[in-house]
């Protein structure tokens, strides 16, 4: 059976494996995730701006080569709005996945309760 002594010392090891826990992932403040926030959006923002810049570079060159001027540079400029707009879908989709996983490890049900 387990004595007092070797309760005493199993509890005294808990402790110290907490402490050292909390010293190597110390919690999370809230500059911590604003930081995050900031570079999601950042991230959304370059995904549509760089999609916008390959339809119009790619619009703009077959324009150029075909020598019609408007078509292509319209016609692409959109596609790439929309591969833009995927993009960032996609991003906030792995984000929210991401969310999720980690309420579900917390034991939470993603609603705060």
């Amino acid at each position: 059976m387990v004595s007092e002594a070797d309760r005493a010392r199993l509890e005294a090891l808990e402790k110290r494996i907490a402490e050292a826990k909390k010293a190597v992932d110390p919690p999370r403040s809230a500059e911590g995730d604003k930081y995050s926030q900031a570079q999601l959006a950042w991230r959304m923002v370059i995904e549509l701006v760089a999609g916008l810049a390959i339809g119009f570079g790619i619009g703009y060159g077959l324009d150029h080569l075909f020598g019609t001027m408007p078509i292509f540079l319209v016609l692409f400029i959109f596609a790439g709005l929309a591969a833009g707009i995927k993009t960032m879908l996609r991003s906030a989709k792995e984000v929210e996945m991401r969310r999720a996983a980690k309420a579900a490890e917390e034991g939470e049900d993603g609603r705060g309760n």
